[in-house]
């Protein structure tokens, strides 16, 4: 049975230079079995309802701006899979969170650039779900919950975003050795709780965790987390690292 994933993205540049998580998503793809289509929940599609795509090829969408034009001319054509996505209507339905099939919606990066990594091939289905951002952690456990049998119908699930995500304490010269200290700190709780399955701790991190509201200023970007745990079972750490000093770009299954 295939496990559940939360990537830390970090920039729509990993797309171009992967720096150590393009070895680490390669490794972790190629030691998986091989998904029949992928179900994605990413920072970058926030909604107030959930929305899945539902179109049979969606359009890459380059939704950031100010990058180089190479940056811009990367696509990543995976075919949808609107069976899916009707499926995946059904089981949030039948765990009375309801649903809307949207056939116009294309792969944000936080789907694309990760998966342009995982699986360069582009040829397995891909799927999004959208992020209801203000509802927060416990509706994203309860949503991976309600989805966690598609992995036993060869369904990879990931909830793409970032372990920590203040794009304000970036440092834009800062090497792979220099770490934030306040980002440490919140990225080795948030793990110390993962690992202990420590759900109310975990839920309430932005009461309980060091330094919470300075590596997440909204939650967007760790929600995903939540959904891939919700999903999967026993926690591992897959990769661990930062960049630009305070971003953290850690890997984690829940198998």
């Amino acid at each position: 049975m295939l496990p559940s994933l939360f990537i830390s993205h970090g920039s729509p540049m990993l797309a171009l230079e992967p720096g150590a998580s393009g070895p680490a998503l390669a490794r972790l793809a190629a030691a998986l079995p091989r998904p029949r289509a992928i179900l994605v929940v990413s920072a970058h599609w926030e909604s107030t309802a959930l929305r899945i795509t539902s179109a049979a090829q969606p359009e890459t969408w380059h939704d950031f701006g100010g990058f180089p034009l190479q940056l811009y001319q990367v696509r990543y054509p995976a075919p949808g899979n609107p069976q899916l996505a009707a499926d995946i209507q059904a089981l949030l339905g039948a765990a009375d969170l309801r649903a809307q099939l949207d056939p116009d919606r294309p792969l944000d990066h936080g789907a694309w650039v990760p998966l342009s990594l995982m699986y360069p091939a582009v040829d397995i289905p891909v799927v999004q779900l959208s992020l209801p951002s203000r509802l927060g952690p416990e509706l994203q456990t309860r949503i991976g919950r309600a989805l966690t049998a598609l992995r036993q119908q060869d369904v990879l699930l990931i909830g793409s975003g970032s372990i920590t995500h203040n794009l304000g304490a970036l440092d834009r010269h800062a090497g792979p050795e220099v770490i934030e200290p306040s980002a440490q700190h919140f990225r080795d709780w948030m793990v110390a709780r993962l690992a202990a399955n420590d759900e109310q701790a975990l839920h309430d991190y932005r009461q309980r965790a060091p330094a919470a509201a300075h590596n997440h200023p909204s939650d967007e970007h760790l929600l995903p987390l939540f959904f891939a745990r919700g999903a999967g079972g026993q926690f591992k750490v897959e990769h661990s690292g930062f960049t630009l000093g305070a971003l953290g770009m850690d890997i984690y299954s829940f198998a």
